[in-house]
């Protein structure tokens, strides 16, 4: 037997990591797991990390470029450029250093790592949940209070405990290069059915390279795969120059859940992160709202750990706590339908002229934000005509929820 914890978290990524850290500094024992060998690997995601989260982990050394800025591109070609070189609005990090980093941070305030680790099955008792882990040493089990699934897309403690699935999975393609032609401080956004259909591409500067991705709903495709999206955006002959001198050094692959789980929380069990589809619908990231999503659930299960009251009534009581949550999602959710997923490529022809429009830069410039788009979105609908044309079918949802 490994020993006896109050929680037991699966999956030391980001998320994971943090979670840990957070159940150390309100006084409880965790062991962390992971399934592979080393922190930071496979790296899954474009790796960008908003400043509220990057000042939440404090971890400036793992940033490769500050982002102020991104050149929009039509599907016909038009360009439309936002952002203000005085504001960082995001920065993209080393995935590696960055997960790592953060680990290494649960570990200092008290959490204990097994690597090469992963659970095989799960037993609940009246006071306690047995688990049993496959690792270096064979099978042995661990008793713990509460299991916490910070273990991804594929998520074995959701699918275990039959928790839900995410409202929709987006499917992402992404490589890292040398030699593309972006401005410095800007990331590029393309779109376009013939090279994501229902979203948009990605280059985004990482210092010396360029994570260069795309990413949709896998019902969009028409069978077509990510990669062959990808191969297209750069041979389109209205952006190819930019790809022209382009090195593949790096590849990635991987699956983005999106909207809550039906059951986040169970009898004491909690997901977390992409394991609760927790992903934002409007741009895929996960890290933001994976850490906001802990710093809400983590004190009321702090204080039902210390009573050990981690019974289903309890835990449907703290996941309401997620209810916001959950309407933020929905609501951003409706915005990108009405402005990306659910219009063709005419529409979107139509959405960038009034983008262009000097007056409406500037309100971009003025509210918008990469975390955050309700805002703006709320801002255009009341004072830019054309837009509530463009999206009624989601002014409700964006205006009152």
């Amino acid at each position: 037997m490994i020993g006896t914890y109050d929680v037991v978290v699966i999956g030391a990524g980001p998320i994971g990591g943090f979670l840990s850290r957070r159940l150390n500094e309100f006084g409880h024992s965790v062991l962390l797991i992971e399934e592979h060998s080393e922190i930071g690997r496979p790296f899954q995601c474009a790796g960008l990390v908003n400043p509220k989260a990057m000042e939440t982990v404090n971890l400036q050394e793992t940033i490769l470029s500050e982002i102020w800025g991104a050149n929009i591109h039509s599907p016909m070609g038009n360009k439309v450029s936002i952002g203000d070189p005085e504001v960082a609005r995001t920065y993209s990090v080393c995935r590696k250093l960055f997960d790592e980093s953060v680990v290494i941070q649960s570990l200092r305030s008290g959490t204990e790592l097994m690597l090469s680790s992963k659970p095989t099955s799960v037993s609940r008792y009246e006071d306690r949940l047995r688990l049993t882990i496959r690792g270096p040493n064979g099978e042995e089990d661990v008793f713990c209070k509460l299991l916490c699934g910070a273990d991804g897309a594929h998520s074995w403690v959701r699918r275990k405990l039959r928790m839900g699935r995410p409202t929709e999975t987006m499917i992402g393609f992404q490589i890292e290069v040398t030699g593309y032609a972006g401005d410095i401080g800007m990331l590029d956004m393309y779109t376009g059915k013939s090279v994501s259909p229902g979203f948009f591409s990605w280059a985004i500067p990482t210092g010396e390279t360029t994570r260069i991705g795309t990413w949709s709903k896998p019902e969009l495709m028409d069978g077509i795969s990510s990669e062959e999206f990808l191969v297209r955006l750069m041979n389109d002959r209205k952006i190819n120059h930019r790809f022209r001198d382009c090195s593949e050094v790096a590849r990635f692959c991987g699956p983005v859940p999106s909207g809550l789980v039906k059951r986040p929380l169970r009898e004491r069990v909690a997901l977390f992160g992409d394991a609760a589809g927790i992903c934002k619908p409007t741009t895929g990231g996960g890290i933001g709202p994976g850490f906001a999503q802990v710093e809400i659930l983590v004190p009321p299960l702090s204080e039902a750990i210390s009573k050990n009251d981690l019974g289903e009534r309890k835990m449907k009581a703290i996941s309401a706590s997620l209810s916001d949550f959950r309407r933020d999602q929905r609501r951003k959710r409706a915005l990108r339908d009405a402005f990306l997923t659910e219009i063709n490529d005419n529409d979107l022809e139509e959405i960038f002229s009034v983008w262009s429009r000097p007056e409406v830069i500037s309100l971009i410039n003025e509210v918008g934000e990469i975390e955050n788009p309700i805002p703006l979105g709320i801002r255009m609908l009341r004072e830019v005509p054309e837009f509530r044309k463009l999206a009624g079918r989601a002014a409700k949802a964006v205006l009152w929820g």
